[in-house]
């Protein structure tokens, strides 16, 4: 039901409180698909990284792989699954047992570029996306140099 309202004389419909839908960045750009695609692409560049594979104790990156994506996927509005298997994202924290300096931030962010560029995204959402993983990776260097 739309209800009529009165402004200034005039009539004007109003749309109930509720009935929008808007979309979350995770819908507009895809869904899992797309970050799926993203963290499998970037976690190719890592395999063949040896300054960044050493970052992951695991031999397979599969579970690696997995938490970057499930993160990412409700960070950005997609499903809760990250927080309700692993708790709060508690980046730093999970990320403190590992040198993360200068140059490990350049190069998870080459992979990353690599891999954002490959989904063609809008480039509104790219950007937006892209500005996101740039304050990401800053915030994870916990060593000097």
């Amino acid at each position: 039901m739309v209800r009529r309202a009165v402004c200034d004389d005039r009539e004007v419909n109003e749309i109930p409180r509720g009935t929008l839908q808007q979309q979350t960045f995770y819908e507009l750009v895809g869904g899992e698909e797309t970050f799926r695609r993203l963290v499998h692409l970037f976690y190719q560049g890592v395999a063949e990284d040896p300054e960044l594979r050493a970052m992951y104790p695991e031999e397979d990156l599969g579970p690696a792989e997995e938490r970057l994506r499930l993160f990412l996927m409700q960070y950005w509005g997609g499903p809760r699954t990250y927080s309700d298997e692993r708790g709060h994202p508690r980046l730093r924290m999970r990320h403190a047992p590992f040198k993360v300096d200068k140059a490990a931030h350049d190069a998870w962010l080459r992979h990353m570029r690599a891999a954002v560029d490959a989904l063609e995204l809008d480039p509104a959402h790219e950007q937006q996306l892209w500005d996101y993983l740039v304050y990401a990776a800053a915030s994870m260097v916990n060593t000097p140099g």
